[in-house]
């Protein structure tokens, strides 16, 4: 299962990610995602776990517990969706005064 954990300190590496959630069993991948022009956290990663019961366990535990001061969140990632390139221009922001 892939777990989604948010409002996490800058601190929090992807070893600390990975040791959060060993407690409640296996963990095949943790990452904190950083920022790729400050290398600096996002404040959020992401955990895979094998085992679902497991992974749950961890979810309904570890969600709102407090983590290096901070309040995390936690909870089931949801699939990425695919982002479409934009070639029609309408999603542009008007720097116009114009209502027209």
């Amino acid at each position: 299962m892939n777990i989604y954990v948010s409002n996490l300190s800058f601190n929090v590496t992807d070893e600390d990610l990975q040791d959060y959630f060993a407690e409640y069993g296996e963990v095949t991948s943790a990452k904190v995602i950083m920022d790729k022009y400050t290398n600096r956290s996002k404040g959020f990663g992401f955990v895979e776990m094998p085992d679902d019961a497991a992974a749950q366990k961890a979810i309904t535990e570890l969600d709102g517990g407090m983590v290096d001061g901070r309040a995390i969140k936690v909870m089931i990632a949801k699939p990425k969706e695919e982002r479409r390139p934009n070639n029609n221009n309408n999603n542009r922001p008007s720097y116009s005064n114009s209502r027209w």
